[in-house]
């Protein structure tokens, strides 16, 4: 308890102001203590001369101080740099007194007045001794008591370069936790054996069980600046088996002022362990094409219509149109975006199947882009329910489409999937309906609409998706639930995503469908332990996975080019445009028609029998509707 009071009272007075006063004071000391050098340790001297020397040597040291501002650095923190801001301080404070004292002999305007050059000397050495040394006795000494006050988290680096060294320096910096490096490690064979700050480098090879139980290490931090994704998954998935949190240094850019402070460093995120470069995109013509224009957006509210409302409301858009029929979540976003002091947008409640609806919207705001992202997309739930499937993911689109054309919108964008490729499931299915639907439009000469469709895989922590289940999984105790051990998919970020649907606002003549370079596929199974590691906890002692069968409609490994389909490069090496296979667009647009009406009956098993009319690549899979595949065989 006393100690801790100690530690509150320095943290609360040790003022730049307290530590000027104390420097003076040194410096005085040291004055005195110069004289009893001079005189070989003795007090035989004339004291009465100090009467009028101490104060002048004070008056000098507090000019030269404030001159220098060498009280302002914390003193808890004195590195290098407080030190030598000390000796500049007390250099300028031996120069003065110096140049005082020949100036006044030469003219002697106080000839009582003098101090001995060689006490001068000795005064300069022991003050710049003395104040350099009290400042890292009292470092020294709040680290002591701060260090038995908190716990001591024992660190590895991983990473003996510069950024290895900054990332020692910031974790020595921080106040609030209590670090001991206890090693570097690093795979570079001329480093390993060397110290640095007396720290030994150890071989990244060698770190095992029994070395992390030796050294009582809590944490790993990899400080390796542009580090590889193949080579984070390598380390990470050796490292998350010692039972260590695992954490990363982040990138140079996105440092405070170009500095790392210790609360910057993250533990590592799934996101950093799907053996991927995140895509980035920075087009000036995105910014071009958005600014002073309206600009409406469906499924506004969803996890990929939210995140392209957000990153549109940074442009200067003239207008930005919300819509979506989920009251709640819209209201969310209308509140986020109002308190962020985003201007010139309106929310709207409404459906968009419902035409007449949607009709009052495009002409009371006559939107010059569209973003539809409005659909359904969850793979079982649309198994079981055709009728809703199409009646919004074909429907829907086809509406908004529709409309778009007729109010000579300039550009709509449709936010697919790559479960639109080879299809196994309603879902997936309709969704290639849909897309075929906006080809048609495009094929069209009698409008000046571009349509643009854009198709990408799975997006981490949208609703629905994996990761959040297995968050939710972990926090009640597992199990995980796998449908598969070998099930792969592709991921990608929200935010990248949405970039790529605003970059595809922008691109081509219309009729293009746009994809992305989204790296290996990852089996879902190293997924699932991979979030059980970054959880603290083991697989399978802890947290174990269950394998559950594949579910309706789920295929082992999804695509992102149909047969037929291949690809043409564009300005951005990991964006390219998928070549259309041939397609009847009077057949289509007849059929489509036919689809739709026909949904109306409510007859799941013919609306499906319809979709496979249309997309006969269309094969279902663990499906009620897989017969309805058999019978058209025989």
């Amino acid at each position: 308890m006393t100690k801790s009071l100690i530690l509150k009272a320095l943290n609360k007075h040790t003022s730049k102001w307290l530590v000027l006063i104390i420097d003076i004071i040194l410096v005085c000391i040291s004055f005195v203590l110069a004289y009893t050098v001079r005189f070989n340790a003795s007090l035989d001297f004339d004291f009465y001369s100090l009467y009028y020397q101490l104060p002048f040597i004070a008056l000098v040291a507090l000019i030269s101080f404030l001159a220098v501002g060498s009280y302002r650095g914390i003193i808890r923190h004195t590195g290098t740099r407080d030190a030598f801001n000390v000796f500049v301080g007390t250099t300028l404070l031996s120069t003065i007194t110096a140049s005082i004292v020949l100036i006044n002999n030469f003219f002697r305007v106080f000839p009582a007045f003098t101090i001995p050059k060689s006490i001068i000397i000795i005064h300069y050495l022991i003050s710049v001794l003395i104040l350099v040394i009290s400042r890292f006795v009292f470092k020294a000494f709040y680290e002591i008591i701060s260090t038995e006050l908190s716990s001591i988290t024992n660190v590895l680096i991983y990473g003996a370069g510069d950024s290895g060294l900054i990332t020692y320096g910031a974790l020595n910096r921080d106040t609030k936790n209590k670090y001991e490096i206890v090693g570097f490690i690093d795979d570079d064979v001329k480093k390993i054996g060397k110290k640095l700050d007396r720290i030994k480098i150890y071989d990244g090879k060698r770190i095992d069980k029994e070395f992390i139980n030796s050294k009582k290490v809590n944490e790993i931090i990899i400080s390796i600046q542009n580090i590889k994704s193949e080579k984070l998954l390598y380390l990470t998935d050796h490292l998350f088996t010692l039972g260590v949190q695992v954490k990363i240094v982040p990138p140079l850019s996105k440092w405070i002022d170009g500095d790392l402070e210790a609360n910057q460093i993250k533990q590592v995120k799934i996101e950093d362990l799907l053996d991927r470069k995140p895509i980035s995109i920075d087009n000036p013509i995105v910014k071009r094409d958005v600014n002073n224009k309206i600009i409406l957006v469906t499924g506004a509210a969803g996890s990929i219509g939210s995140e392209i409302s957000r990153q549109l409301s940074f442009y200067n858009h003239k207008h930005l149109v919300l819509i979506d029929q989920a009251e709640s979540p819209l209201y969310d976003l209308q509140q986020e975006l109002i308190q962020q002091d985003r201007k010139n947008f309106t929310s709207i409640v409404a459906d968009v199947r419902d035409q007449v609806r949607m009709n009052e919207i495009f002409e009371e705001f006559k939107p010059q882009k569209v973003f539809h992202a409005a659909a359904y997309k969850h793979v079982p739930l649309m198994e079981m329910s055709p009728y809703e499937a199409v009646k919004i993911n074909i429907g829907g689109t086809k509406n908004i489409a529709d409309l778009s054309k007729k109010h000579n919108v300039e550009r709509f964008v449709m936010v697919s999937t790559d479960k639109a490729v080879n299809p196994t499931n309603v879902m997936g299915a309709t969704k290639r309906v849909a897309e075929m639907y906006i080809s048609y439009l495009s094929n069209l000469k009698n409008h000046t609409t571009k349509f643009t469709t854009t198709r990408f895989g799975n997006v981490l922590g949208s609703n629905g998706s994996v990761i959040p289940l297995f968050k939710r999984q972990i926090e009640n105790g597992g199990p995980l639930t796998v449908t598969h051990k070998e099930i792969t998919r592709y991921f990608m970020t929200i935010p990248e995503a949405c970039r790529l649907v605003l970059e595809a606002g922008t691109m081509g003549n219309g009729g293009e469908i746009y994809i992305f370079d989204m790296g290996k596929s990852v089996k879902i199974y190293d997924v699932a332990k991979r979030m059980i590691h970054l959880s603290g906890l083991q697989f399978p002692e802890d947290i174990d996975i269950k394998i559950t069968g594949l579910r309706p409609g789920e295929k082992l490994y999804e695509e992102l080019l149909a047969n037929g389909e291949n690809t043409t490069p564009t300005y951005h090496e990991k964006i390219m445009i998928a070549k259309n296979q041939p397609i009847d667009y009077t057949y289509i647009n007849r059929k489509i028609e036919e689809l739709c009406l026909s949904n109306q009956n409510h007859n799941n098993k013919k609306t499906v029998q319809l979709i496979k009319e249309i997309v006969p690549e269309y094969i279902s899979n663990n499906s009620i509707y897989e017969k309805l595949d058999i019978s058209s065989k025989n």
